[in-house]
């Protein structure tokens, strides 16, 4: 069974930082490209960063510069540093896992909360 369990998320004041992590069971992680995901009230999911297999990263124009994503494979996880955090940064953060091989695989966790307020 595949599990996708997030970490890390929480209420914090603009200008500061959160690290998220998302731990992985279930597949064989290190050769699937894996990302953050976000999603505000009223508004569609959006793509925060991703991180291929052999460490390849992409970010939103949004947060370039402020969030870096990051992978240990020896310990099923990736992360999402956040620094210089913005009200508009506040949304549920889901992570995802996806392959394409004989199939697409793809994978999502139930999400964690990070609320940028004052």
């Amino acid at each position: 069974q595949v599990q996708l369990v997030e970490s890390g998320g929480g209420l914090v004041q603009p200008g500061g930082s959160l690290r998220l992590s998302c731990a992985a069971s279930g597949i064989n992680f290190r050769v699937y490209a894996m990302g953050w995901y976000r999603q505000a009230p009223g508004k569609q999911r959006e793509v925060v960063a991703t991180i291929t297999s052999d460490g390849s990263t992409n970010y939103a124009n949004s947060v370039k510069g402020r969030f870096t994503i990051s992978r240990d494979n020896a310990k099923n996880t990736v992360y999402l540093q956040m620094n210089s955090l913005k009200t508009e940064d506040t949304a549920g953060y889901y992570c995802n896992a996806h392959l394409i091989s004989l199939r697409i695989y793809d994978y999502w966790g139930q999400g964690t909360q990070v609320t940028v307020s004052s």
